[in-house]
């Protein structure tokens, strides 16, 4: 670590371009031959540590005389590689290298865009973004939405306007006098659990509708269960749909689900962070059948879009709805709340302070055109396919269900029953601990399953074939099992 600056132009100092473009000139470079060196599997993964040796390494490297360009480099050797065509893991975007650039920017200007003169462009930039989401959806002119940090955070802010909109009493000024709950797939993301007991609904008004076979809400139950909700003194005020779910990629039955919402008047959300971007393809739209009648629709930018994260589209059917959410006042800020503002972004949204997200879309757009989300969706669930059909054909392995997303399970099964699930527990740490391969896992019921997304459209049937090699060979030559 460098002493501190004596100079009493330090603060000036730090401000030098000249050092900027330096450091910034080394540090485009290092990332330009990392992506190079991880395309060309001259590199894994990744190099696994664990968590008391990478704590160690950088207290050590805080008081190190390094310097920055080596600094970088340290960062880049102890970080996964999301652009390697062996990152089959968590459901991250490989971020377009145009949206990255665009990142420096964003930082660089540092633009809030709560309040329109602070981000001119970027409000404007939203608009036009969220419009194109929109349109995808098959929404019309009286739509609305913004961009937000995270499904988590839309899928908040959309039951927030949810209970802003069915709730008897006006929850916002006067606090809950009624006992609220919201219908939900058993398979839906933890962030509907989340938000619904930041709401206030708690446990009892979290009611999980099973699924079928194919791990998609049964839709055939749910008159049983909101009348059941109802004789025990609950106000259902929202369902919500999930397309994608998260474990498996399964879409729910959209147009049953919406049938049913208007029947009960219910207010109809759509948990689409993963694979609601299919409204984006020709090919793969059918699968989200029936969006157009929810009430608001969420779709992460950061999954299958090429976005770095976090970077989340909210949009409403009826733009009015998103403004009705935050009604507070904020004098310094604007004038009034109750006007509807669409370049002053901080009505409608939990930060105020929010960066200039939507630059990182619109670059991608402005450069390769929007038919590059096509291609990418296309790719990828295509793949899927691809590597369900593989391990079905080979012999040893299970395959969960034939995909509906980008996101394949299975597991090894040529093995005592009694020891699946532990053996399969134990591939994937063989495989992270040699870097070669990143995948994930996840427990199906009470079976442990070995769980692939595909995530990086340079992936090729061959890095899929080697991954389902390498695991062979570890159960061939005992690498796992030891006794």
């Amino acid at each position: 670590m460098k002493e501190p600056l004596k100079s009493k132009h330090a603060l000036q100092e730090i401000y030098d371009g000249a050092t900027f473009r330096e450091i910034g000139h080394q540090l485009i470079d290092l990332l330009a031959d990392h992506i190079e060196s991880v395309q060309s599997h001259q590199k894994p993964v990744l190099n696994f540590r664990s968590p008391e040796e990478e704590l160690a390494y950088w207290e050590q490297e805080l008081t190190s005389t390094t310097g920055m360009a080596d600094f970088y480099k340290n960062i880049i050797a102890h970080s996964i590689a999301v652009h390697h065509p062996n990152y089959i893991g968590h459901q991250i975007a490989v971020p377009a290298l145009i949206s990255s650039l665009s990142g420096l920017v964003v930082d660089l200007l540092n633009n809030g865009t709560g309040v329109y003169e602070m981000g001119m462009a970027s409000n404007a930039m939203e608009k036009i973004v969220t419009d194109l989401v929109s349109k995808k959806i098959g929404y019309d002119h009286n739509a609305s939405g913004f961009l937000t940090s995270g499904g988590t955070l839309a899928n908040l802010t959309a039951l927030l306007a949810a209970r802003k909109a069915k709730a008897t009493t006006a929850v916002w000024e006067q606090g809950h006098a009624e006992k609220l709950a919201l219908l939900v797939s058993e398979e839906a993301h933890y962030c509907i659990d989340r938000a619904a007991r930041i709401l206030g609904l708690g446990s009892e008004g979290i009611i999980k509708v099973p699924v079928n076979a194919s791990f998609q809400m049964r839709t055939e139950v749910l008159d049983k269960y909101l009348n059941k909700a109802k004789q025990e003194g609950l106000h259902v005020i929202a369902i919500i749909g999930c397309a994608s779910s998260t474990a498996t990629g399964s879409y729910d039955n959209l147009e049953e689900i919406a049938v049913f919402a208007q029947e009960n008047d219910l207010w109809f959300h759509i948990d689409g962070a993963h694979g609601g971007s299919v409204v984006f393809s020709e090919k793969y739209k059918h699968l989200a059948t029936g969006i157009a009648a929810a009430d608001s629709v969420v779709i992460d930018f950061h999954k299958m879009l090429l976005t770095p994260s976090l970077n989340t589209a909210l949009v409403f059917k009826q733009g009015e709805d998103s403004y009705r959410t935050f009604e507070q006042k904020a004098q310094y800020l604007w004038d009034s709340q109750q006007s509807r503002e669409w370049y002053n972004s901080g009505k409608r949204t939990f930060e105020c302070t929010k960066l200039m997200m939507s630059l990182k879309v619109y670059a991608i757009i402005k450069m390769h055109g929007e038919a590059i989300f096509e291609q990418n969706i296309d790719r990828l669930y295509g793949l899927a396919r691809e590597f369900a059909t593989m391990i079905s054909e080979r012999s040893g392995f299970e395959l969960l269900l034939h995909p509906e997303a980008n996101i394949v399970n299975f597991r090894y099964i040529n093995l005592p029953e009694t020891t699946i699930n532990e053996v399969n527990t134990q591939i994937r740490e063989e495989l992270i601990s040699r870097g070669n391969f990143y995948i994930v896992q996840t427990r199906i019921g009470e079976k442990r399953y070995l769980r692939v997304t595909i995530m990086n459209p340079l992936t090729q049937k061959s890095d899929l074939e080697a991954l389902l090699d390498e695991i062979e060979n570890s159960i061939e030559k005992k690498h796992i099992i030891s006794n």
